[in-house]
């Protein structure tokens, strides 16, 4: 793998102009896909692929059923605009079947990347005649799955794993020697608005990676209700990150002077530059009481609110 290229050393245009290259080459006058979720990453990619190739990509977008409220219409808008078309495709029931029934994180990641790659791209590439899938797998992934950190579900032949091999199509990775910091540096030579190039990150296997035990579509509607809450009251924070997390066990509270075993989220807040360590956000307490209100007021069932305060390492941006 070639070596990193930091934020600061980073040369769009010739950074750009080499990748270009590297894909027309690798494509030739084939077909290939591109995996969009909406994150910096993957937007950047998806720039950065159409100038290679224009009408030899098609974008998708799998709407997988983990995604934030409105995910899938607002990325499709995003696009639009500038000039890429995205075709979305629904997995919602592949996503949940392959994930019911399992409580251990990497069993849940893995069932994740199967679906992901072997069923549902799999079966697109197969029905294009595509032979390679772009992506946006960044440095950040590739050194936390290689140290054993965290499996990160875009990462394979690092870990001796060939897609070629293992899902029938190679997969191309431009941004594997860039961190967040470089790639939203390039996001904006690229051209994409700011909404994108400078959202916070979103885990790959999205809100699945903040349920804590089983992923099901109820409980990805109480953790996707909570983010909304998080998301708009934190946006201004200047925060790296911000997220809310859902725990398994049911916790005791009150209501209406009785007792009401409900459920608890947990607010995490992080400043950091490149995701490698983080520290959590000194926010102010009636910005948390805020947050804890507004969350038990709209999110059903929720009667406990607490917010992480332990830094990167040894604790970890998102929860699994």
């Amino acid at each position: 793998m070639k070596k990193e290229i930091t934020a600061q050393e980073l040369n769009t245009e010739a950074f750009i102009q080499e990748k270009v290259k590297d894909i027309r080459d690798a494509v030739g006058d084939g077909m290939a896909i591109n995996a969009l979720s909406g994150g910096v990453d993957s937007s950047v990619v998806t720039m950065l692929g159409h100038r290679a190739l224009g009408p030899q990509l098609r974008t998708i977008f799998v709407e997988n059923g983990l995604m934030r409220e409105g995910e899938a219409d607002q990325v499709v808008a995003f696009f639009r605009e500038l000039g890429v078309e995205v075709e979305v495709v629904d997995a919602r029931s592949e996503f949940f079947a392959a994930l019911k029934g399992l409580t251990d994180p990497e069993k849940k990641r893995e069932a994740i990347t199967q679906t992901f790659y072997r069923n549902v791209f799999g079966r697109i590439v197969r029905e294009s005649d595509a032979r390679y899938l772009l992506q946006g797998t960044i440095l950040t992934d590739i050194d936390e799955t290689v140290a054993g950190i965290k499996r990160q579900h875009n990462v394979f032949e690092q870990l001796g794993i060939d897609p070629k091999e293992a899902f029938g199509y190679h997969i191309l990775e431009p941004l594997i020697q860039l961190r967040k910091d470089g790639v939203r540096k390039l996001g904006r030579a690229l051209g994409l608005q700011e909404e994108l190039f400078a959202r916070i990150p979103f885990p790959g296997p999205a809100l699945a990676a903040r349920i804590i035990g089983e992923v099901t579509p109820e409980r990805i509607e109480t953790i996707r209700k909570a983010t909304v809450v998080i998301e708009r009251l934190l946006k201004d924070s200047g925060a790296f990150q911000y997220l809310g997390v859902l725990h398994e066990d049911r916790v005791t509270g009150m209501r209406d002077g009785k007792r009401d075993f409900g459920q608890q989220i947990e607010v995490r807040c992080w400043d950091s530059t490149d995701a490698r360590t983080a520290s959590p956000t000194r926010l102010s307490f009636d910005l948390l009481e805020r947050i804890a209100s507004e969350i038990i007021r709209d999110v059903p069932g929720v009667v406990s609110v607490t917010y992480n305060i332990a830094s990167k390492p040894p604790s970890t941006i998102e929860a699994i």
